[in-house]
């Protein structure tokens, strides 16, 4: 690899926008093996490192994005030359470089082989959103929430964990209901395998104490008062998992469901999940879908279209989930 150079996204200080940028290899961190990036996605947190909105890079100068799958092409950490590889969150884009960038340097240690039925473009598809949405689903199981046991919610649903979340729990035999403030994707949702879509603004509004008991779990990214609503009408032993905050960083909520409906809330990160936890989740993943069936959730873009998709997907004008080829990166 000597000689080498390739293109990356840089965010190079605080509250700046990432700039495109040429480096070398001297500019890859220490780490198990070398990665040619060939795919990546674009997720919320994503839109906030690119448009330099604080939150997320937390070391500069940084490489943007979050998710990557590619060719190894120094083989370490247990994997082999040519192997296909895929990392998620793992502190990508927040204290190490990421994978909007021709090459990386990564961590073996949350890396896992590509799925076989997924590829590196499928993994994508899937990328930090998918498997965060699958994580919620096993959170849920474990705390008893089974196909039949009653309705699941998915609030936010047309984004990124949302659709996967839909998707899943529908292949999985779940009756899904889907939260949304897009009255349009109303087709989009029941495709994906809701039976009841719920308008936003209904579980919005100002929380009571308890409400009518109507889903057994749900699946949370949205947080606040989506979230508060959501606590207040879950059924007796129910569970929620959250993972997501795009809704505020607060809970106007009461302890009334914990401790009269004997409800759970179950907090979900995918950033430091562990190998075991991944591998499981991404082998139910690759059970549940191919990348065929993927192209209904997910869009194609090139890297050079990843400023202006930044901005888009802070507004929420983004559907489903985009996969970012990376190969023009590489030089």
């Amino acid at each position: 690899m000597t000689n080498l150079t390739y293109h990356a996204y840089q965010v190079g200080a605080p509250k700046q926008a990432a700039e495109l940028v040429t480096l070398t290899e001297a500019d890859l961190p220490e780490g198990d093996l070398t990665v040619r990036v060939t795919h990546s996605s674009l997720n919320y947190k994503d839109g906030l490192a690119m448009t330099g909105k604080p939150g997320v890079v937390r070391t500069f100068p940084l490489t943007c994005g979050i998710d990557l799958s590619g060719t190894v092409v120094e083989a370490g950490g247990g994997f082999a030359g040519g192997d296909e590889v895929v990392l998620t969150g793992a502190n990508l884009s927040e204290t190490r470089p990421g994978g909007f960038s021709g090459y990386q340097r990564i961590e073996a240690g949350s890396v896992v082989k590509a799925p076989m039925r997924l590829g590196t473009w499928g993994a994508m598809a899937v990328g930090t959103a998918g498997l965060t949405a699958m994580l919620c689903i096993l959170r849920l199981r474990a705390a008893g929430i089974e196909p039949g046991s009653g309705p699941v919610l998915v609030t936010g649903a047309t984004g990124g964990v949302g659709s996967f979340a839909v998707g899943a729990l529908s292949r999985l035999g779940y009756e899904v209901h889907a939260s949304t403030g897009k009255e349009a994707e109303e087709p989009y949702l029941k495709d994906l395998g809701a039976t009841e879509v719920i308008p936003r603004d209904s579980l919005s509004a100002e929380t009571s104490a308890l409400g009518k008991q109507r889903w057994i779990g749900c699946i949370d990214s949205v947080g606040g008062a989506t979230l508060a609503n959501v606590l207040s009408q879950v059924k007796y032993s129910g569970a929620v998992a959250a993972c997501g905050l795009a809704g505020g960083l607060g809970l106007p909520a009461t302890v009334m469901p914990f401790i009269l409906r004997n409800v759970s809330l179950l907090g979900v990160d995918s950033v430091n999940a562990s190998p075991e936890l991944r591998r499981e989740a991404w082998a139910e993943l690759d059970h549940l879908f191919s990348a065929d069936d993927l192209r209904a959730v997910a869009v194609d873009a090139g890297w050079e279209q990843l400023p202006e998709l930044s901005h888009k997907i802070l507004t929420g004008t983004i559907r489903g989930r985009v996969v970012v080829d990376i190969t023009g990166m590489a030089n």
